[in-house]
């Protein structure tokens, strides 16, 4: 017996974008709900998506409002944000409010399968956290905090083993700067210690700092670390 469908609700005010969403999904073999405001969206909840792609920019209720409500009735669903060009404080606040992940309009369908895989894929490690994560050639044994690229052992401080750690556990998803220092320091909140922390890491993992393939830069949001194999 095949499995279900995995249920996403797309929650978007502009039909030829959910007609798109749509059909593009549905050809993945995706179930398809559809809300074309906050209220309607509310009410579809209870059919229990496994996924929501929700528009910041709605006419009844105010995207981040609806992020913040939908957070509180669901802890763990996914949500993917889609948001206008340009909108680097919109993105910050989704991904603090609870958002897995953001994609900014006009997007390819191809870019927003893969983000919502890996936001699936996120949800499930932290249902059953592996205790040791793959990405190309990186390897961290989160058990006996050993980190390898190939066969090769990487010797990380306290405080880079730290920031690894919380990229892993949250791997594939966008990570505000805000959100790294409140786990990794408490009290600071200069992102200039991260982006130090960032850069002593790359030298280590990345075979080139430079173009780095593993902790990768969200320009003016945050760092995000490859999705798992």
């Amino acid at each position: 017996m095949s499995a279900a469908p995995i249920k996403v609700l797309v929650i978007d005010d502009e039909p030829p974008i959910r007609k798109l969403l749509r059909m593009g999904l549905s050809t993945q073999g995706y179930e398809i709900l559809e809300a074309s405001n906050g209220k309607t969206a509310l009410e579809k909840l209870a059919e229990e998506p496994a996924l929501i792609i929700l528009d910041l920019g709605l006419p009844d209720i105010q995207g981040h409002e609806l992020l913040r409500t939908i957070r509180g009735r669901n802890e763990g669903v996914p949500i993917v944000v889609l948001s206008s060009r340009g909108d680097e404080a919109g993105k910050v606040q989704a991904l603090d409010l609870g958002a897995d992940d953001y994609l900014t309009k006009p997007f390819g369908m191809d870019e927003l399968l893969a983000r919502l895989r890996a936001a699936l894929r996120h949800q499930l490690q932290v249902k059953g956290e592996r205790p040791v994560f793959r990405t190309g050639d990186l390897s961290v044994d989160l058990v006996r905090r050993i980190v390898k690229v190939g066969e090769r052992e990487i010797k990380l401080s306290p405080k880079e083993y730290d920031l690894l750690r919380v990229l892993v556990q949250h791997a594939g998803k966008v990570l505000t700067h805000r959100f790294l220092l409140k786990e990794l320091w408490d009290e600071l909140t200069d992102a200039q210690y991260l982006r130090v922390y960032v850069r002593q890491l790359r030298q280590k993992i990345e075979a080139d700092p430079e173009r780095p393939q593993y902790v990768l830069t969200e320009t003016g949001i945050g760092y995000r670390l490859k999705a798992g194999d």
